[in-house]
């Protein structure tokens, strides 16, 4: 079953199956989080209070590759 991303995923951080950071989420739309890989700091602020957009260099992560989200981290699945 597929998890579902929420507003509530903005300022997370997006972690491999290991553990391993994989950057930040700006920005969520219809199931799909928009993931800034170096997030600095303004950024990592404003995913934070929800001002997020999707800028060009960031990438998608889909609802259904998401394994778990915990309060601050949205870990993706290993068998993608």
């Amino acid at each position: 079953m597929a998890s579902t991303l929420t507003d509530e995923a903005e300022g997370k951080t997006v972690v491999d199956a290991s553990g391993e950071p994989l950057g930040l989420i700006t920005t969520v739309g219809e199931d799909i989080a928009y993931v800034e890989p170096n997030p600095g700091l303004a950024e990592s602020i404003a995913a934070r209070l929800g001002w997020g957009d999707a800028e060009d260099d960031e990438y998608t992560v889909h609802a259904d590759a998401v394994g778990e989200t915990t309060d601050e981290e949205v870990r993706l699945r290993e068998e993608l």
